[in-house]
């Protein structure tokens, strides 16, 4: 374990980081229900399923999942063209999700956040970003 939220997560009763599988105790069906919205490009419906997912959460798993909602809606602003509203929501969203291990609640995290960091890097200097950010499962 090699941040705080490790060892507290931890701590609170969750698994070393080596046992992705069983890490969470979040609303599993409903959280693969995001994930599919947000690898379908549907960022709007995905942050509702998400949030849905987060209002019933341990505390320890609500900060990961308010990392994804701020990414899915700051995926949606770019969409629709605000881009400062993106930027913002980015940056958020990559600090929420900077605490946790590399796989967390079966999504490869390590692979996320250098996505949203290519995102970050692109519209803060005007150029095209990169591909859409996925939300990567892990294989258990």
């Amino acid at each position: 374990m090699d941040s705080l939220a490790e060892v507290l997560w931890f701590l609170v009763g969750g698994s070393a980081a080596g046992s992705i599988c069983n890490n969470t105790r979040m609303d599993r069906e409903a959280l693969y229900k995001g994930i599919k919205l947000f690898n379908g490009s549907q960022f709007f419906e995905a942050h509702e399923v998400l949030e849905d997912v987060w209002r019933v959460a341990p505390a320890a798993e609500r900060k990961f999942l308010q990392g994804l909602i701020q990414l899915a809606v700051g995926l949606h602003h770019y969409s629709t063209g605000n881009v400062v509203g993106a930027q913002s929501l980015l940056a958020r969203a990559a600090r929420n999700l900077s605490g946790y291990p590399a796989d967390f609640a079966e999504i490869r995290l390590d692979i996320l956040r250098r996505a949203v960091f290519g995102w970050q890097t692109a519209l803060e200097h005007g150029v095209p970003p990169p591909p859409l950010p996925r939300l990567e499962r892990t294989e258990c």
